[in-house]
């Protein structure tokens, strides 16, 4: 399984406090199927607790996600900053997911040289 975050995700993560390593363990929650909630389009709802704080006060993300083949983490947000997307919002993260999940490896390499994406470790071993 290979996980990744956008440039813009990324700079969000930092600024909260989220690490890699929480997102590593969100990924392997969805592998496991534990999914708050599925919004279609391969695009999933996963709550990721910051460092001290349970998971019903920390963040939201959006994640395109393909069981067993990616993870894309592309929108996070506090919950006590916002409620949810809205209906344009989450068309436009479909249409990211498709595209994201279909890139082929060198279209991958080529967005993580240009620090378009990041990769995140994730353990395998489950």
């Amino acid at each position: 399984m290979q996980a990744f975050k956008t440039k813009a995700f990324a700079r969000w993560a930092d600024g909260e406090g989220l690490g890699d390593e929480a997102l590593a363990a969100a990924v392997a929650e969805m592998q496991q199927g534990l999914i708050d909630a599925r919004l279609g389009g391969q695009v999933v709802k996963k709550r990721v607790a910051l460092p001290g704080r349970g998971k019903r006060g920390s963040t939201r993300t959006l994640v395109a996600f393909r069981q067993g083949d990616k993870a894309f983490f592309v929108y996070g947000f506090a919950k006590n900053q916002r409620g949810n997307i809205n209906d344009k919002e989450l068309r436009a993260l479909k249409l990211l997911a498709k595209e994201l999940l279909n890139y082929p490896a060198a279209s991958l390499a080529r967005a993580m040289k240009a620090g378009e994406l990041i990769e995140i470790e994730v353990n395998d071993d489950g």
